[in-house]
């Protein structure tokens, strides 16, 4: 988050699985109600992304009613990666979806590591047996550098990347190389999405990643309500200072769902 913008942060709920030392939460200051009379839904993420969030979007109350702007900042750009990239590799570590999707290679059976469910689910998909699914990066981490295992792991993933994975799983015992699979390629928002982002109506923008939080066009006049899917992502933000954020309690689709709902009302729940 740039210097100067402000931030109101939902204190996010604990969840089951390892339990992890986090920063303790900022409480959520009360906000009023957003009027969604006028209020547009702006999503950024790839197209494809984009358009499933749409979709799961339909069946949540307040939601589903909203009108939508799909207007990518950034393309998942395919590279090729070496064929015999899994031969001698004992599990692979997965931290998005694009990654298990850009390599399509099949798992045989091997071991990964993955962050967030739609991650364990297209691994599963793909053939891999799913070690451990974790909230988010820092989690997979934390959790793997307690029990090393011998044998080479790759850490499957794209161009742009957060958290040294690789590095410090290695540093903690492992043995895990990087691969480059995709590439997230910035894209122009858009003639439609600047005339959004220009008005005086509200815009609503669940942010994905801290690489698509980086994207955002940093001029526009429209009130921004931003639903974080991590703190990570909020802090990247470089789009103009927001009237409201709130962090995911899940860092999710499902997660950044509720946030949505706690934007446009506090007492809103799927």
């Amino acid at each position: 988050m740039r210097k100067g913008s402000h931030m109101v942060i939902a204190a996010a709920p604990g969840q089951d699985g390892p339990q992890i030392d986090r920063p303790a939460p900022l409480v959520n200051l009360v906000q009023p109600p957003l009027s969604l009379s006028r209020a547009t839904l702006l999503l950024t993420r790839p197209r494809a992304a984009s358009e499933r969030f749409a979709a799961m979007l339909r069946d949540w109350p307040a939601l589903g009613g909203l009108p939508v702007l799909i207007a990518p900042v950034m393309e998942i750009v395919r590279l090729p990666a070496p064929q015999d990239v899994l031969e001698d590799a004992g599990g692979v570590v997965f931290t998005s979806v694009n990654a298990v999707e850009a390599l399509g290679l099949p798992g045989a059976g091997r071991p990964a590591w993955c962050v967030g469910p739609a991650t364990a689910q297209a691994a599963r998909a793909a053939g891999f047996t799913v070690r451990l699914v974790a909230r988010d990066a820092e989690e997979l981490v934390a959790t793997m550098i307690g029990a090393p295992e011998a044998g080479r792991l790759v850490h499957v993933g794209g161009r742009h990347r957060r958290g040294r994975v690789a590095e410090r799983l290695t540093a903690a015992g492992w043995c895990c190389d990087p691969v480059c699979v995709y590439d997230q390629v910035p894209r122009p928002i858009g003639i439609a999405a600047q005339t959004l982002l220009g008005g005086r109506d509200p815009v609503l923008v669940p942010v994905f990643s801290p690489r698509s939080a980086a994207l955002f066009p940093g001029h526009g006049s429209a009130p921004l309500h931003l639903a974080a899917i991590s703190a990570a992502a909020a802090e990247a933000w470089a789009g103009p200072p927001p009237a409201d954020v709130r962090i995911a309690p899940e860092p999710d689709a499902n997660g950044v769902a509720r946030a949505l709902g706690a934007l446009i009302n506090p007492a809103c729940s799927p």
